[in-house]
């Protein structure tokens, strides 16, 4: 008996689906792009208050409503409604007095590696 005949062949191994496109993303990502563009709302929360609609109609321009968060009190980050994140306030670009948030913590369940 010859030596071929008692060893298996070796198991062949599957090929990738198609060859990936120039940036080596897979197959799927034009699936995964589409999703990537859909727009979603981003809102920062500076905080919030309770009036009653009397005070509410008293208000006049210069007004100061007193919020019920402190100065470097974390802000949150809003998605389409759910708190994803929590950051805070930094000065983007000081002449145009623009404002931006520095990221300091993502929220428990809202990560990308959960949702998969």
């Amino acid at each position: 008996m010859d030596e071929s005949e008692i060893l298996p062949s070796p198991p062949k191994v599957a090929e990738p689906p198609g060859p990936a496109p120039a940036g080596g993303t897979p197959a799927a990502a034009p699936n995964l792009n589409a999703i990537l563009s859909i727009p979603v709302t981003v809102q920062v929360v500076l905080g919030s208050t309770s009036l009653p609609v009397a005070s509410l109609m008293k208000l006049a321009r210069g007004a100061v409503i007193s919020l019920d968060q402190r100065v470097g009190d974390p802000v949150d980050i809003v998605v389409n409604g759910k708190v994803v994140a929590r950051g805070e306030i930094v000065v983007v670009d000081e002449p145009s007095q623009r404002f931006g948030v520095s990221l300091v913590e993502i929220v428990a369940g809202a990560s990308l590696e959960q949702a998969a």
